[in-house]
C-alpha cells in the first residue's frame, strides 16, 4: 500500500510538471501571429489548448489552459502578440480566450485518458473528432463576444472572425492529430503505465 501511495504521489508530481509545461507551450504560441485586415490575427496559439487537452485527456486536460488564462489575466504577456491583462478579455478577441478553455475541456473529454490498447484507426478517428469539436466550439463564444462588442451583424462577424481562417482551421486539425497520436503514448508512459502495472 505504501509503494502504491508513493507511486500515485509521483504521478501527481509528474502530472503537475506536464500541466506547467503544456501551459508554457500555449504561452509561446501567442508570439506566432499573422495580422489580418479583420483585426483578428491568425495564431498557432488557438490550436494548442486543444492539443494539450487531448494529450492529457479527461478533466485534467483543461488545466494547462486555465493556468495560461490565469497568467494572462494577471498581466503576464502571454496572449497573442505579447499582450496580457484582464482588459484583453474585454477586447474583440476576449471571447476566443474563453473559447480556449471550452475547447480544451470538450476535446479532452472526448478522447479521455491516453490508452495504448486502443487500435490505431479508432484512436485516429477519436483524435480527429476531438480536434474538430474543440476547434469548432472555440469560435462560439468568440463570435458572440465580437458581435456584442462591435455591434456587427452575424454575416459581418463571420466574414471577419471565421471565414478567413477556415484554411488554417483544417491545417490545425491535421497538425493536432499528427502530433497528438505519438505524444499521447509519451504522456501515457510517464503518467499512467507504471501505475497500471505495465
Amino acid at each position: 500500500m505504501k509503494n502504491n501511495n508513493n507511486l500515485i504521489h509521483k504521478n501527481r508530481q509528474l502530472e503537475g510538471v506536464f500541466i506547467a509545461l503544456f501551459a508554457a507551450i500555449i504561452c509561446v504560441g501567442g508570439f506566432i501571429a499573422i495580422p489580418t485586415a479583420g483585426g483578428i490575427p491568425i495564431v498557432l496559439q488557438n490550436m494548442l489548448p486543444v492539443l494539450t487537452g487531448i494529450l492529457l485527456g479527461g478533466i485534467e486536460g483543461i488545466l494547462p489552459t486555465i493556468l495560461f488564462l490565469t497568467a494572462g489575466a494577471l498581466g503576464l504577456p502571454v496572449f497573442s502578440g505579447g499582450s496580457g491583462g484582464f482588459a484583453v478579455f474585454m477586447g474583440p478577441t476576449g471571447g476566443f480566450l474563453i473559447g480556449y478553455a471550452i475547447a480544451a475541456l470538450v476535446s479532452s473529454l472526448i478522447v479521455g485518458k491516453p490508452d495504448p490498447e486502443r487500435k490505431k484507426l479508432s484512436c485516429i478517428i477519436r483524435l480527429t473528432v476531438a480536434a474538430v469539436a474543440g476547434l469548432t466550439v472555440m469560435y462560439v463564444p468568440g463570435v458572440i463576444h465580437f458581435m456584442l462588442l462591435t455591434k456587427k451583424d452575424f454575416a459581418t462577424t463571420m466574414a471577419a472572425c471565421v471565414i478567413p481562417f477556415i484554411p488554417g482551421y483544417f491545417v490545425k486539425i491535421v497538425l493536432t492529430v499528427i502530433l497528438a497520436y505519438p505524444l499521447r503514448k509519451t504522456v501515457y508512459r510517464y503518467l499512467y503505465s507504471e501505475y497500471q502495472g505495465d
